[in-house]
């Protein structure tokens, strides 16, 4: 087996096998545990999780199947979704209230029931940003009351992280959270653990992703992963390039028709001239 394309020495986060390895295993779930717990910002100590089956069918037989990241409940029986988006979905939202509702619907008990659920907590870890013009990269939505501008429902919480916009350098990184966003921003690109991280847990999340520990199984299932994520990433480039250049001939068609040469439409759209003359 070779290591063909492995240069870093810790895996990159966003790779469904790390993230699974270090979010979604008994052995690990420490990690998660301290996660949670900073990204609830102490409105709560979690001190155990007990993980779930992650793959869910609907109540009928013709319901569509989800599977999910991570997830788990607590010891209060709370449950949590964590999610890992590599990118960017049409309809990323809709697919997050969707899951939702199968931590909803699996807590009926079978025969009499007075509908009291325990809270359920949707997060989404994006490499991505769904809104651009906002400049923050945490969001926490709930049922709100949009007249009086109040929590209507507070049981059901769904927090969002767009990562790309979580920009601080280890000088700026003050709390636990902080410290863990950029622990799995920046993970893949460093060499050793940052001097800042020197909490016991990181310590052990940084064992735990160094790659040259995996054993031969691991590291081809790591190789496999990462090279996905490559592809991945490279047809959603490639796929993006086409777009826009697709979208400057249709414009320098529309510029031709209005009479303009072909040299000012090279100047305007970057396109050469020889295939604006060909529109």
């Amino acid at each position: 087996m070779g290591t063909e394309g492995i240069y870093e020495r810790y895996v990159n986060f966003y790779t469904d096998f790390a993230f699974k390895k270090l979010f979604g295993t008994e052995v690990n779930k420490g990690l998660l545990i301290s996660f949670l717990n900073a990204l609830l910002h102490g409105r709560e100590e979690i001190k155990d999780i007990t993980y779930l089956n992650t793959e869910h069918l609907g109540t009928q037989e013709y319901d569509r199947r989800a599977v999910f990241d991570v997830y788990c409940t607590n010891e209060r029986g709370e449950h949590f979704l964590v999610e890992m988006q590599k990118g960017e979905q049409q309809f990323f939202k809709d697919r997050s209230i969707y899951y939702s509702t199968f931590a909803i619907r699996e807590q009926a008990p079978r025969g009499v029931w007075n509908y009291g659920l325990k809270g359920i907590y949707t997060i989404g870890i994006l490499n991505f940003c769904f809104d651009k013009e906002d400049e923050g990269y945490y969001h926490e939505v709930k049922l709100m009351d949009a007249e009086k501008k109040k929590v209507f429902y507070d049981k059901l919480t769904f927090i969002y992280l767009e990562m790309p916009k979580f920009t601080k350098s280890e000088e700026e990184l003050e709390t636990l959270f902080d410290k863990w966003l950029y622990a799995i921003r920046n993970m893949a690109s460093l060499m050793d653990r940052p001097r800042v991280l020197q909490e016991k847990v990181f310590q052990h999340l940084f064992e735990v992703a160094e790659i040259a520990k995996f054993d031969r199984k691991e590291r081809y299932e790591y190789e496999e992963s990462l090279k996905a994520y490559r592809d991945w990433f490279s047809v959603m480039e490639t796929a993006e390039t086409k777009g826009f250049t697709k979208g400057l001939k249709v414009t320098a068609k529309r510029m031709k028709d209005m009479g303009l040469s072909a040299e000012v439409i090279a100047q305007a759209t970057g396109l050469p001239v020889d295939n604006i003359e060909q529109l």
